[in-house]
């Protein structure tokens, strides 16, 4: 690791034993039990919020990077120095907010020392700090929730997976309105939909990139030897890892341009739902995954795709156990409702447009 890239603990670790030993035998016990909570001295650079006039700051970084410390490190900063009173917390799934957000190892309980944790209220979806701070919880599946209230600070997890992102972000920069300077922190592994591009190009956003390979001293080997052995150098691997946006496949039939080009928001009255399904032949760690799409034709002879499901079965599992039945990918995705199915002639236009 470069040495501009780590942290300071992680420098101080790299000293001879003498020279730590002497630094660490200098400070008191009560400085000892502060620094454990000084997320400046365990951060690496470009893992701390950066300085100057932005209202965006936008974390893209592969997986294991260390986004979920970051954000839930900035919400500490923020209550701590006065500037968040007003908190949304908008993660892909409720129980996503409350399971990485909030809960989980990197989440705000997580780091929040004894003397300023906040109090959790599941059943309130909603966390209260000492100094009278509040921070709610948002799913990415109900936008409209966050229509009425208003924050001067939100952390927005995963944008790249949130099931409806441009109604969510636009009904969250609606509320975004209280004090001086209201801030958004992003953190997300980057996929080519267009909030991420949008959030990117916009003037008032400050971006940071990272990698998995920053953060390797703090993952577990298995970690190491499987997933990473496995996707590095790959096109999957390139998003996960390196945090790259890839915005085409050079070898696809259809570009992503393409489809949103043909994305319309209603179908009219379908005359037949197919599944169509293209089974792996193997089932095993390497194997290939089982693409199930569910695709319709109404009476004027156009035809939609209504969604796409992938899992790793093979055809003696197809049709039996939850996780991998064509009834389920039926109503999930091909007969849930005319209201939430989306749909374009000829090409692919799936609800959560990933």
């Amino acid at each position: 690791m470069k040495h501009e890239r780590r942290s300071l603990a992680e420098s101080i670790a790299l000293l001879p034993e003498s020279e730590r030993q002497k630094i660490l035998s200098d400070l008191s016990d009560e400085e000892v039990q502060q620094l454990e909570y000084d997320w400046k001295f365990w951060a690496r650079p470009n893992q701390l919020a950066p300085t100057g006039d932005w209202q965006y700051w936008l974390l893209l970084a592969g997986r294991g990077f260390g986004k979920s410390r970051c954000g839930g490190e900035w919400i500490r900063e923020r209550v701590e120095s006065g500037k968040a009173r007003r908190i949304a917390l908008v993660a892909p799934t409720a129980a996503d907010a409350r399971d990485t957000m909030v809960e989980g190892e990197s989440g705000i309980l997580s780091v929040s020392p004894a003397w300023n944790r906040p109090v959790y209220e599941p059943s309130k979806r909603r966390l209260t700090w000492p100094n009278g701070a509040i921070a709610l919880l948002f799913s990415a599946e109900e936008p409209d929730r966050l229509r009425g209230p208003q924050h001067d600070t939100a952390w927005c997890d995963e944008i790249a997976a949130w099931k409806y992102p441009d109604k969510t972000w636009d009904m969250l920069q609606f509320g975004l309105r209280l004090g001086d300077d209201p801030k958004a922190a992003i953190t997300t592994t980057p996929r080519p939909i267009q909030l991420v591009k949008s959030i990117l190009n916009d003037s008032n956003t400050h971006v940071t990139r990272g990698s998995t390979y920053e953060n390797l001293s703090n993952l577990a080997p298995a970690f190491i030897d499987v997933i990473i052995s496995r996707y590095e150098g790959t096109r999957l691997g390139r998003q996960e890892l390196n945090a790259e946006i890839l915005d085409d496949n050079p070898d696809a039939l259809w570009t992503r341009q393409m489809i949103e080009d043909a994305r319309v928001s209603k179908v009219p009255n379908l005359l037949r739902i197919v599944v169509g399904v293209d089974p792996a032949v193997t089932s095993n760690e390497a194997s290939a995954d089982t693409g199930i799409v569910v695709a319709a034709a109404d009476e004027r002879g156009e035809y939609y795709v209504l969604g796409g499901l992938y899992n790793p079965c093979n055809t003696e599992e197809m049709g039996t156990g939850n996780h991998c039945s064509l009834l389920q990918a039926f109503c999930r995705q091909g007969y849930r409702g005319s209201e939430q199915r989306r749909g374009a002639r000829g090409v692919y236009a799936p609800d959560d447009r990933s």
